[in-house]
């Protein structure tokens, strides 16, 4: 399995607004992409800004190139985000695992 990591935040005051909006592009994307294992979002408030941690778990490396092309290693961005003021980290990172023990995710992700 790969867990696929990514990093953004936004100013405060866009911090719902965008918990919205990531839940219907980074997660409803992912979620639809044959091969995807479920998705995860933790958010964290530092300071005047809310930083958001999406995990995307895949069945294989194929999986995760359906969902973000052959370039998979940079960050799938959507058109509205700058409506958010959304700092993105440009790169994402993918991590070999044998399972997945958080509690919440997908029921066909192993515990």
């Amino acid at each position: 399995m790969i867990v696929r990591t990514w990093h953004g935040c936004v100013p405060l005051k866009h911090a719902e607004g965008f918990a919205k909006h990531l839940e219907k592009t980074g997660m409803e994307h992912s979620k639809n992409v044959q091969g995807n294992k479920g998705a995860f979002v933790r958010r964290e408030t530092q300071g005047n800004w809310e930083h958001f941690f999406l995990a995307t778990y895949w069945q294989d490396l194929e999986a995760v190139k359906l969902f973000a092309g052959e370039n998979y290693h940079v960050a799938v961005t959507y058109p509205d985000d700058e409506l958010f003021e959304l700092l993105s980290d440009p790169y994402v990172f993918q991590h070999k695992v044998d399972t997945v023990s958080t509690p919440g995710l997908a029921p066909d992700i192993q515990h």
